[in-house]
């Protein structure tokens, strides 16, 4: 990948880990201006989802990602000299499970997308939810791999300085929301979640993927304070002081039942973008057979911060009946209970 890194031949001398390490404190001094720019969310104006039918994690996923994006209206020079913060999910270190973490290869996808628009600089940051060593995760996940590979600075959110941020959401009890400074830094943000079924939020996908920026010096493992605040609530809050422009759903291997961890793999073989979050997310949901209304974060969301209506989402790609599967759903997990769509 033609990655400028002038401390590339310092680096190449490195253990994968120490290299992490390494990049990641360079990350931490990243840029400088918060930008919404185009990508701002929304109310209940109409807006576009974009959806790739994708086989498998061999394909040419950055090619799809950027017809996706051209689809969606996003130029170069909306990506050119902006530095590009992707945050992935990742929960729990298995290497060889594919439907529980973002897949490292839609990550690289996602790389060589923004880096080929022009983006000053591409970097992953993720603060793990459930352990501790979020360097574990990335690398049982496999993304070391390719992070290494490629000089793609990774930034771990649960130790960064953070900033005290007003809750803009003003949904769940919290008054104020404490963002890492690496992330507030960014100039487009962009979530990179996997499509899931969730024990306590029903589906999580790229809104809920966003508990992974918020960093566990503060929230807690597996951030704690989030949960007793309100888990449907600190969802939207997040979402709607952080305005994130940017959401990735890797469906190509989702997670069904009783997700994000436990549940079991389902062969969906789709990848959702869009800029507005929720419309994303009423879009994934769909394909996987639920409810948007149902879902009460999205239902809240709905007016506010975007749209989950169908008429007000533009598919871009292929359609929705085209790929729509029946994820299973779990009656005896309240949060899963009677949210089946109804066609």
């Amino acid at each position: 990948m033609d990655k400028k890194d002038s401390s590339g031949e310092i680096l190449s001398s490195l253990t994968r880990r120490k290299f992490l390490k390494a990049i990641g404190v360079g990350g931490a001094a990243i840029g400088a201006g918060f930008l919404l720019g185009r990508f701002n969310f929304t109310r209940e104006n109409k807006t576009e989802s974009f959806i790739a039918s994708v086989s498998d994690y061999g394909r040419d996923l950055s090619r799809e990602i950027l017809r996706g994006l051209k689809e969606l209206g996003i130029k170069p020079l909306d990506i050119k000299d902006k530095k590009v913060l992707l945050k992935p999910n990742l929960v729990e270190p298995h290497r060889h499970l594919e439907h529980i973490n973002t897949h490292p290869l839609v990550i690289r996808g996602a790389v060589e997308a923004f880096l080929s628009l022009g983006a000053s600089e591409v970097f992953v940051a993720e603060g793990s939810g459930h352990r501790r060593d979020s360097l574990l995760v990335l690398e049982e996940s496999g993304l070391s791999d390719v992070l290494y590979q490629d000089r793609i600075s990774f930034v771990d959110l649960n130790e960064s300085s953070v900033k005290k941020t007003k809750n803009l959401g003003n949904t769940s009890k919290l008054e104020n929301l404490y963002f890492p400074d690496d992330v507030l830094k960014a100039d487009i943000i962009v979530s990179i979640a996997k499509m899931k079924t969730h024990h306590w939020a029903g589906v999580t996908l790229s809104m809920k993927n966003l508990f992974g920026i918020m960093p566990g010096i503060v929230y807690g493992w597996p951030k704690n304070v989030l949960h007793w605040a309100g888990l449907q609530q600190c969802i939207f809050d997040i979402t709607a002081t952080l305005k994130p422009q940017l959401a990735i759903v890797d469906g190509i291997i989702g997670m069904e039942g009783d997700g994000p961890i436990m549940g079991t793999p389902i062969q969906s073989n789709v990848i959702v973008i869009g800029k507005n979050l929720p419309a994303v997310d009423a879009t994934c949901a769909r394909i996987m057979g639920i409810e948007p209304e149902k879902i009460k974060y999205l239902k809240h969301s709905s007016g506010r911060i975007g749209t989950i209506k169908d008429s007000n989402i533009e598919q871009r790609g292929e359609k929705i009946q085209y790929v729509r599967m029946k994820y299973q759903l779990l009656e005896f997990i309240p949060a899963q209970k009677e949210i089946r769509l109804g066609i």
